[in-house]
């Protein structure tokens, strides 16, 4: 490497650290430790779960081919599904933390939700990735026998920001 080639790569970085600014240089990777521990947690309730993912993109290009698919919002009715959900989706709720137990009632009510083929394509969701009441509504289609189940880890808020068309109001 020649002289002229180190200071003119040593000048434009200096250029790009002077323009990029004091506060930019500081909060590079500043939230790494938060999104570390967001994924980790969402990869330990996929394993622990047995339930497949899907990205933003790819739901969307499922709904588009018409693939027959249920998709189930795990958000609360009154202040979130009514607000905001994903066209054609239906809601049940489940609560943040998981659960490791269903009550009859619960247990009979989503499993008539859910209907009676087991290998339908079942995708389900929340509000965004930190939220586990996705992971609860997978978890649960699981356990109850269905093998065709993703999560959409996004949620609302990803569908949302794709700018993908939403839905009001109940079904």
């Amino acid at each position: 490497m020649t002289k002229g080639r180190v200071l003119k790569g040593l000048l434009i970085f200096g250029l790009l650290v002077a323009f990029s600014g004091p506060a930019a240089a500081l909060d590079w990777g500043s939230k790494e430790l938060e999104t570390e521990k967001i994924a980790i947690k969402l990869t330990r309730e996929v394993v622990s779960g047995g339930y497949g993912v899907v990205r933003t993109d790819e739901l969307k290009d499922w709904m588009d081919m018409g693939k027959k698919i249920l998709i189930v919002d795990t958000m609360p009715l009154e202040a979130s599904y009514v607000t905001k959900h994903i066209p054609g989706a239906v809601q049940f709720e489940f609560p943040i933390k998981e659960v490791t137990e269903l009550d009859a009632s619960t247990h009979a009510a989503y499993r008539e939700l859910l209907g009676a083929d087991q290998d339908l394509l079942v995708v389900v969701y929340c509000g965004f990735t930190k939220c586990g009441r996705s992971h609860n509504g997978a978890l649960w289609a699981k356990k109850l026998g269905y093998t065709n189940v993703f999560r959409y880890p996004g949620g609302i808020k990803a569908w949302a920001q794709a700018d993908y068309p939403v839905a009001k109001g109940k079904n």
